[in-house]
């Protein structure tokens, strides 16, 4: 794709979360145009068939979770503390006040989203309950405002399929990890080729589903990137929540949440 043609789709995405934000904070990737949650219920209920736990739910400021996500990065991210944090794609902010909490007060978070209503709910959540620890920045995800060998670690929750350059997100997350730094990511993969109808659909794209890669693609642009150590593991039983994102197209057939985990040499 273009430049130009790279914009109008990060264009889309961004005016869809923008809507999710502003009006009702409360719709999940499960909605293609709108932002009715009847398809997927409360997002704590969400949250849970993604894996957070009761007690996760519980430790965020009301109005951070949004319900959006594939699973939950922070199962797999080991984080300690003192660590660097990255969350790509950080909308209200839920994953970053959880990090925030295991890294503790000598370590910090970052939050990058490029949609501003996500940024300033995200910050307001952060002024409001005290989090002095976490900051959001407005930003692309393959333009990361953050300086080379600078993170820790790197999580993200089903955002990257949704950017129209992941290659180019790699080579970004590489750049501002330090050596040793590690991904930490959960995001959706196809397991076979999508519906024509599907493919290049903006919504569908917007709601997690067309911008997905497969395994070995991005198996291939990991290491396109330098990272080693690469894990990308399709979970089969993400089919039983991805069944409720388009109800009755059998998207569970194509897609599933998968893990994905990198280090940075």
């Amino acid at each position: 794709m273009s430049q130009v043609q790279n914009d109008e789709v990060r264009q889309h995405v961004r005016n869809r979360y923008k809507q999710i934000a502003v009006e009702s904070g409360n719709a999940s990737c499960c909605t293609p145009s709108t932002v009715d949650t009847s398809c997927c219920g409360n997002p704590d209920d969400v949250s849970s068939k993604l894996g957070y736990s009761n007690d996760e739910l519980a430790a965020v400021p009301k109005g951070a979770n949004l319900g959006l996500g594939c699973g939950n990065p922070q199962a797999i991210a080991s984080l300690k503390p003192g660590e660097i944090v990255l969350d790509l794609g950080s909308g209200a902010g839920f994953d970053c006040f959880l990090a925030s909490k295991q890294v503790g007060d000598s370590g910090r978070v970052y939050g990058v989203d490029m949609t501003p209503e996500m940024v300033s709910r995200a910050r307001h959540n952060a002024l409001n309950n005290g989090y002095e620890n976490v900051e959001f920045r407005l930003g692309e995800i393959e333009h990361l405002p953050l300086s080379n060998n600078s993170v820790d670690v790197i999580i993200s929750n089903c955002v990257i399929n949704l950017s129209p350059d992941k290659k180019q997100v790699f080579h970004e997350a590489f750049r501002v990890l330090k050596p040793g730094g590690r991904l930490a990511i959960s995001d959706v993969v196809t397991t076979t080729e999508l519906p024509e109808e599907i493919k290049g659909d903006p919504d569908s794209l917007a709601s997690c589903i067309s911008g997905a890669s497969t395994v070995s693609e991005v198996t291939e642009m990991l290491k396109q990137s330098g990272f080693t150590d690469i894990v990308v593991k399709a979970k089969d039983a993400s089919r039983a929540f991805i069944k409720d994102w388009v109800p009755g197209s059998n998207m569970e057939d194509y897609i599933q949440s998968a893990i994905i985990k990198a280090i940075k040499p």
